[in-house]
């Protein structure tokens, strides 16, 4: 029987030892290292950051760093003057920069501006060892609300969340995720009941106040709604959800967000 496509190309979850070509490892050093030495702050994030709390090995082509727009604007000039290729993909949340066929990727926040990169998100990150470079790895914290938003109908990172839930037994910074997600709770009760329904047994990992907390809040919502409420499907994916805008007439609150953002980032951190 002919398989999908999606069966055919996405990987099994795995923690065995994943084959880097040594090409790869070694342009992924040189940028860790100039950056390191730069002083740059940064944290690495990615496949990388998933590994280092949940145990799972996943090939990758692509080296994430989170930065803020002036550290990413900082980080693509010192690229530059070492022969990378260097854009500003989208200043609300990515900058890339490449040579040959590996990529580097500068992230600032969600591409859909509901989460934005700080320097508390360098602060908070955890020493590690990354290809041989001793540097930092994105938070659990952030790592789960990073990957909050990443529920679009060709990827899923639902999955990497409830992962670092378990991997870590749940011993996380319950307030600061909360703080991270703010106002969009929502997504983050979504991605606990899905942990609670793969790993039922485990469901004290999530302290009972974050759930009663949580469950109340869904609770008050759902008898009390309120009838102003802005439409919020963009801010999941802007395609599924474009009929609710471009032809329902409902709100582009994604538009919104991004547009508020940009007002926000200084001028030189839009281009190069």
């Amino acid at each position: 029987m002919h398989q999908p496509p999606h069966e055919q190309t996405v990987p099994e979850t795995t923690s065995g030892p994943i084959s880097i070509p040594e090409e790869q490892q070694s342009l992924f050093r040189e940028i860790l290292e100039l950056l390191e030495k730069k002083g740059t702050s940064f944290c690495v994030a990615g496949a990388f950051a998933l590994r280092e709390h949940t145990g799972i090995c996943r090939d990758t082509k692509d080296l994430d760093l989170f930065l803020t727009p002036a550290n990413a604007a900082l980080a693509l000039r010192h690229l530059r003057e070492k022969g990378f290729e260097c854009e500003v993909r989208d200043p609300v949340w990515l900058y890339k920069a490449h040579r040959d066929e590996f990529f580097v990727d500068l992230i600032t926040g969600m591409s859909n501006a509901t989460i934005v990169v700080d320097d508390s998100w360098i602060e908070n990150a955890k020493p590690a060892c990354v290809q041989g470079v001793q540097t930092r790895v994105l938070a659990a914290e952030e790592l789960v609300a990073s990957k909050l938003f990443i529920a679009r109908r060709e990827r899923f990172d639902g999955a990497d969340v409830v992962h670092v839930i378990y991997g870590t037994r749940g011993k996380l910074d319950w307030q600061r995720i909360l703080r991270l997600v703010g106002e969009h709770w929502e997504m983050l009760l979504w991605a606990l009941v899905l942990f609670r329904y793969c790993y039922p047994a485990q469901t004290h990992y999530v302290p009972k106040d974050v759930w009663s907390g949580l469950l109340t809040r869904f609770q008050d919502a759902v008898s009390r709604p309120d009838q102003t409420a802005p439409f919020r499907g963009s801010l999941v994916d802007d395609k599924q959800f474009a009929i609710d805008v471009n032809e329902w007439g409902l709100e582009n609150l994604m538009t919104e967000f991004r547009d508020r953002r940009l007002k926000s980032i200084p001028a030189n951190c839009k281009t190069l």
